[in-house]
């Protein structure tokens, strides 16, 4: 393995109260007036100059871990303003997202900025930069963000040319048990337990990954593709246990294999209100464990953005420049 990765860990962030109060009165300047939309284009220039407003040890922490997203892949900031006691009720249909101004939305997009730049799937919650992640009655099975058994690990939009390569993760409501936790699994400390034969078969286009559920069903034809690219020491994965097919025996095995090491390595973290997840969609994969939602207004309820990077990569994708991939 890489020495990098062997040595660098990023560890979380716990923000002190008068650092949450400094992020919510910038958070709380972006969302001052009726027109204020998080997907007004105008909108996100001003959340990206508030960027550079945020403390220095937060602004620290989100650049070190764009730099190196460590052993883990995964970032927890503790402290962040949600504005809890003004929540309305947790929204409770699969479509559900957030297309104004309120101080978590800001939040969000403020440190999506940092990491790059806020991206969005048309496809997906309708395009929307910033979308509710809530569970939905009559939903409980589905393996997506509008349900409640397990979630399964996954890459986000890991069949898409261009996926994210964060998906931050920020908690208004935990649920009522508790329970709730999320699961992430670093390939970095994944890979070193599986056997040569493995890795190597990894790397092979013997895997197709389909669109999750959440994303309407097409009739492209997919060639197969490997699940690991990039540096034979830190490279990049894609896949959905739920959606990756491996085409020959050997693939079948090392997807076991890797589905084995990624449960021996994960990492659980049960959110509450303020805490941001922030992990790198290129290196791991994330899922979540069961709860029980009760449909009272008062479920679990995190909001999700996606950012890359290089936001260049997508333009052909993009009409306009703007911020949404509508193919």
């Amino acid at each position: 393995m890489h020495e990098i990765a062997e040595t660098v860990d990023i560890a979380d962030l716990e923000l002190p109260p008068t650092e949450t109060t400094e992020i919510d009165h910038l958070a709380q300047a972006l969302c001052g007036g009726e027109q204020d939309r998080v997907d007004d284009p105008t909108w996100v220039a001003r959340a990206r100059d508030s960027w550079d407003a945020l403390p220095l040890s937060l602004r620290r922490g989100v650049r070190q871990f764009r730099r190196h997203s460590g052993l883990r892949g995964s970032l927890i900031i503790h402290g962040l303003p949600v504005d809890e006691m003004r929540l309305p009720d947790t929204p409770s249909t699969a479509d559900s997202v957030q297309r104004a101004a309120v101080v978590s939305a800001a939040v969000l997009t403020m440190i999506a900025c940092g990491l790059g730049d806020p991206t969005a799937y048309l496809a997906e919650k309708s395009g929307a930069l910033v979308q509710d992640v809530v569970p939905v009655r009559g939903r409980e099975s589905f393996s997506g963000n509008a349900g409640s058994v397990l979630l399964t690990f996954h890459n986000e939009n890991a069949f898409h040319l261009h996926e994210p390569d964060y998906v931050l993760l920020l908690c208004l409501r935990g649920d009522h048990d508790r329970i709730a936790g999320l699961r992430t699994a670093c390939l970095r400390q994944a890979l070193p337990l599986l056997s040569r034969a493995a890795r190597e078969t990894l790397f092979a286009p013997e895997f197709i990954t389909a669109p999750p559920p959440s994303f309407p069903t097409d009739n492209a034809v997919r060639p197969p593709q490997p699940l690991l690219s990039g540096a034979v020491d830190d490279p990049d994965i894609r896949m959905a246990t739920i959606a990756t097919t491996a085409l020959t025996p050997r693939a079948e095995a090392a997807l076991t294999e890797f589905g084995r090491a990624c449960d021996s390595v994960a990492r659980t973290t049960v959110l509450t209100p303020g805490d941001l997840a922030i992990i790198d969609n290129r290196v791991t994969v994330h899922g979540r464990t069961a709860f029980r939602p009760r449909y009272d207004g008062t479920d679990r309820w995190v909001q999700r953005t996606f950012a890359v990077a290089d936001l260049r990569r997508s333009r052909d994708h993009r009409p306009d420049d703007g911020y949404v991939l509508t193919r």
